[in-house]
């Protein structure tokens, strides 16, 4: 329940609580996020150097929801948490940029797969090293000890349905 009088305090003298941990909760999702935004930034910019310099965030959430076995329009969508037509038209630019393309379904002749090409499992496949760099450098930077610190005390905050790959959606791209 939020307490209308902490509230107007944090509202009127911009200082909160003076019983509160240090910081203020504003704070917390903007720092996470500018860690995520961070990562993610990072990454693009190392993919662009490794050959990869048309991927965006939302394709590498895409391909991520295409996976190794492929997948349809619509579970992809569903995955990303986009209509089966914003998901068509990502998948799209990832054909046109040559990191997918549209197969038959072995199972469904009537259904069509989307599945990565090479050049998107060796986009993914470089992500994968990339991020483990990124990390080592967290580590370096606060500690490894504080690093697993952080991700296991994240992993205590954060449920486990909250792990999905709708980000893309959820920030308005596609």
């Amino acid at each position: 329940m939020v307490d209308d009088k902490k509230v107007n305090q944090v509202v009127d003298d911009g200082k909160g609580d003076a019983d509160a941990p240090e910081g203020k909760g504003y704070e917390l999702p903007l720092l996470l996020f500018a860690g995520f935004r961070t990562l993610i930034d990072r990454l693009h910019a190392e993919l662009a150097r490794q050959g990869h310099p048309d991927v965006r965030p939302a394709h590498g959430f895409a391909m991520q929801a295409i996976g190794i076995e492929g997948a349809t329009a619509s579970e992809i969508g569903r995955r990303l948490g986009v209509s089966k037509q914003a998901a068509g038209k990502t998948v799209d630019r990832l054909i046109a940029l040559g990191y997918a393309a549209r197969t038959d379904d072995p199972a469904d002749a009537r259904r069509k797969l989307v599945r990565l090409t090479p050049h998107g499992v060796d986009a993914l496949r470089r992500s994968a090293v990339i991020f483990e760099e990124l990390r080592a450098e967290w580590a370096g930077a606060v500690g490894p000890h504080r690093l697993r610190a952080m991700e296991d005390d994240l992993r205590t905050v954060v449920p486990a349905e909250a792990f999905r790959l709708d980000a893309a959606g959820w920030l308005g791209g596609s």
